[in-house]
């Protein structure tokens, strides 16, 4: 089985607060649900068409678990803690 990687790209943060609660409880679920956190934060460099935002990278053993930790009441609490208060998009990609 492939591990899967959760990358979440932003695009703006139009509520710090938000994001902050967002944070809060988002941490912790994902990693209850057997998340461990790669890298977060703004990039190093971008390039092409990249934008100087918040990127978060999260390893999980199998796209299941990942797509599982998502899905959870605790990161769904989550979710609606962040509401509008960001842009973002979330892929969930399949390890080689």
């Amino acid at each position: 089985m492939s591990k899967a990687y959760w990358i979440s790209a932003y695009r703006s943060v139009k509520d710090p607060e938000k994001m902050a609660a967002y944070a809060k409880l988002a941490g912790p679920a994902l990693t209850a649900n057997g998340g461990r956190f790669l890298a977060r934060g703004e990039p190093a460099k971008v390039y092409e068409l990249g934008l100087q935002q918040r990127t978060v990278l999260l390893e999980f053993d199998s796209v299941a678990q990942a797509m599982a930790a998502h899905d959870s009441p605790a990161y769904q609490e989550a979710l609606r803690a962040l509401g509008d208060g960001a842009d973002r998009e979330i892929r969930i990609v399949e390890g080689i």
